[in-house]
Parts: structure tokens; sequence; C-alpha cells
């Protein structure tokens, strides 16, 4: 049997590359963004209109769905594909980041913590967390990390880093199912010596890919910078390189530049929900005033509904009388400004022209004059 999740390069300029992961819903081009679905579902989105805007991966959240309405509940209904009518590809996260924000007791051998949902009690073990993914049926399972707040004391950073690399252990001893991937996590707060070891010695237990998790959590994009250094030497050249949590313009092009693959962040949905419309002229808020009357769409050449169809007007009229339909519109808008933005990432690193062309991004979007395509 062939992996079931494997990943082959396509181009390289400088250490930005592009490439192919196989899973066993199809095919992921590389670099990529996957839109979170929390619960089985993006925000006020449905597939068909993922699908529409040119999503080919999502995540989902194994500590959401875990508890409401449970592994079993989703098995029984078709695993997380069936269950919310997804035919392509899906990554679940291993829970570890959400429980984090709800202060749980760490022991070495398991997470403690109350439901956010009823109050009871909840006990989450490595082998809990990767059994839970097997039966959600994800194409990609993560291991059960311990991440930390940033910023946090050297020893409370290398102790978190230790119990990671042996919960990773377990995590892929306890793995069970051939037809499923499990990615290992890379951690080490702000310190580089400690993401190289844990790098090094992840990549030693062996995964096909690795998430760099414990970013986007109060970090500089300096030190987010010094972490991925210090990271992308040690795996393997062969692996995904997913950096957890990671969703601005600004911060995907730093990622890329320094070897990243994969990325997912609940930004572009959030700041949606908002009333706040990612551009290629910088982010706009529809609230303003300015707008009240304007004609023109949210952005000229974007392809999605919000602007193929309705005005800034309108947009601004819906966000402040609280339509419903501004969020959705604001979402469809700002995934597929944020998927667009991965394709010409692509499309740049084929023809060898990547950096220029993120300069060229970060430096319009901050002078608010847009970007040129391709």
């Amino acid at each position: 049997m062939n992996p079931p999740v494997g990943w082959s390069e396509t181009a390289v300029d400088g250490v930005a590359r592009s490439g192919e992961m196989s899973t066993p819903h199809g095919l992921v081009q590389t670099p990529n963004f996957m839109a979170v679905g929390t619960r089985a579902t993006v925000k006020t989105l449905d597939t068909e209109d993922l699908e529409r805007i040119g999503a080919q991966i999502v995540l989902a959240n194994t500590y959401h769905l875990m508890l409401k309405p449970g592994e079993d509940i989703v098995a029984h209904l078709g695993e997380l594909h069936g269950f919310m009518a997804w035919e392509r590809p899906i990554l679940t996260d291993s829970g570890g980041y959400q429980v984090l924000s709800l202060e749980p007791k760490i022991t070495e051998e398991e997470l403690v913590f109350r439901s956010t949902y009823d109050g009871s009690q909840v006990s989450l073990t490595p082998e809990r967390s990767v059994a839970v993914q097997e039966a959600l049926g994800s194409d990609i399972a993560m291991v059960l990390d311990v991440p930390v707040n940033l910023p946090a004391s050297y020893a409370a950073t290398e102790q978190a880093t230790h119990r990671t690399l042996r919960w990773a252990e377990r995590s892929k001893t306890a793995k069970t199912r051939k037809d499923r991937a499990l990615f290992g996590i890379v951690q080490g707060g702000a310190e580089a010596d400690l993401r190289s070891m844990s790098a090094r010695e992840t990549a030693d237990i062996g995964f096909p890919g690795f998430g760099i998790g414990g970013l986007a959590v109060g970090e500089s994009a300096e030190e987010r910078s010094v972490a991925i250094d210090a990271t992308v030497p040690q795996l393997p050249p062969s692996a995904i390189r997913y950096v957890m949590g990671l969703g601005d313009t600004e911060g995907i092009l730093d990622a890329v530049r320094r070897g990243v693959d994969l990325f997912d962040c609940v930004l572009p949905t959030r700041v949606a929900r908002h009333g706040k419309a990612l551009t290629r002229n910088g982010d706009l808020s529809m609230k303003r005033a300015e707008w009240v009357d304007d004609a023109t769409p949210i952005e000229e050449e974007c392809p999605c509904i919000a602007c193929r169809r309705y005005s800034r007007g309108y947009i601004r009229h819906l966000v402040n009388t609280r339509e419903l339909l501004a969020h959705r519109l604001l979402t469809l808008h700002n995934l597929t400004y944020t998927l667009r933005l991965m394709d010409d990432i692509r499309t740049n690193i084929a023809s060898n022209s990547f950096e220029s062309f993120a300069q060229d991004v970060v430096g319009r979007r901050r002078h608010g004059i847009g970007y040129d395509q391709g």
C-alpha cells in the first residue's frame, strides 16, 4: 500500500517551494491555506461554496467534535467527509491548542480540563486524541502536543517541548489506520535551540509531515521567523511543513520564503464577522461612512460573488444593520482573497519571481495601491 499522504516538489525559488500533496481524497497544491471548519463547518458557508472558491483542503477541530456531537456519531454518519458532505481532503488538529485556553491540568499521562459545553471533566491523552481523529476519518491527524503561551520561561518551554516529543512517540504507537496519515508537531516556543532539537527528534520518530506549533500565540514576527528558521533545516525535504494558526498575508509570505508549505487560521472568517474585508489594497473596514454611496465592489477583479454582484455601499448597509448576509459575503470574499494569494504564490515560485512578488504584495498593501496578479 502506498503511504496515505505524500509530497512531491514541483518548483523551487530560493528556499520557497511548491509541490503536490497526495491524500486519500485528492491532491493539494502547495503552498496552500486551509479554511478552518471548527465544528465540521466553515462559519456561514456550505461545502459547495468552498468548492466554488477553490478550497482544496479544510481543517476541523478534534476537541469540539469529540465533545459535540461525539466522534461515534460522526463515524456513524459517514465520517467527516460524509458528515459534512465534503469529498476533498480534511486535516484535524489534535485538540491541544484549544485545551490550552481552558487552563488544563497537565500531567505526563494526560490533559484534564472542563468541557466548555457542560462543565464536565474531560481527559485527553495522546492515544485518545489519535483514536478520536481516526474515528472522524480525517485524511491527516495531528499528534497531541503541549503548546505554551508566549512569552514563556525557558524552563517551561523546555518541559513542554520534551513532553511533546514523548507524546509524539505515544501517538505514533497508537495509530492503527493505515489509510490515514499522522503528522508530528514541533514545539520550542521562541527558543531557537529548543526548536532545532524538537524538529530533529520529531523527524527521527518519523512522520510524513510536521506542524510547526506554538506560534501565533503572542510572539513577534521576528521570533516566529527565528522559530521557523531553526525548524525547517532539521525536517526531511520530502515532508510537509505546516505552520499552525498563521493566516495573515505578511506572515504567510514570510513563512513561504522560509520553506513552509501549509497554513490554517481563523483570521479570514473571523474578521469577516467583524465587518473587515481583506484586499490587495490593504484591509478595509466596511463599517466606514465613506462607503455609504460607493457603487464599486470591495475589490476590482476579485471573482467572488460579493465583488461580482454587490457594491461597497450595499455591503456597508448589511454590516451596519447586522444582516447575516454580511458575514457570508465577507467570508466568501476573504477566503477567495486568501486562496488567490496562495495561487499567486505558487505561480511566482514556478516563474522564479517569488521574492519580488512578495515584496510587491507587502509594499502595495502597506501603501494601499494594490498589486498585479501573476
